[in-house]
């Protein structure tokens, strides 16, 4: 099972406009993916720095998006629980959905954006972390992508 992941905003292994930095309006940028087979339950997303100079730094957690959706608009709302029944974690600033590259200055950074087709719906507590939506996901993964974009400062 193939699936793609790519977003309207900025190409792959581009540049991330500012409306989606920390130095604009911190809005999450527009991804679509293609649709999969009945197997797939649901989808969820993790985004990430792992150019951060702690280590890898999680800007976005979102899981259990509907397995008929094939998209999620730009500026996506930061509540835990969304209409469409998804749920968003705590990312790394302790903060609920998505929160934009940020990076201090000098070289640009990596933004890699994970998408995974999930064989089941996530029994997972809103405003979890990156970690616990990895340990449930685990051993129920059907396919994954990735879309990656640089910022600097």
């Amino acid at each position: 099972m193939f699936l793609a992941l790519k977003s309207s905003a900025f190409a792959n292994g581009g540049d991330i406009p500012r409306k989606h930095t920390c130095d604009g309006a911190n809005l999450s940028p527009a991804l679509s993916w293609n649709s999969l087979p009945p197997k797939v339950h649901s989808f969820a997303l993790i985004a990430d720095d792992p150019d951060a100079p702690r280590g890898v730094w999680t800007h976005w957690v979102i899981w259990n998006i509907p397995a008929q959706f094939t998209a999620l608009p730009e500026g996506v709302p930061t509540h835990e629980v969304l209409p469409n029944i998804a749920m968003q974690g705590r990312n790394d600033f302790n903060r609920i959905g998505y929160d934009g590259p940020c990076p201090p200055p000098g070289k640009a950074h990596r933004y890699i954006f994970r998408l995974y087709a999930l064989a089941l719906w996530l029994d997972l507590k809103p405003g979890s972390s990156a970690h616990e939506l990895e340990r449930a996901m685990k051993g129920h993964v059907l396919s994954q992508a990735e879309w990656m974009g640089k910022y600097q400062r």
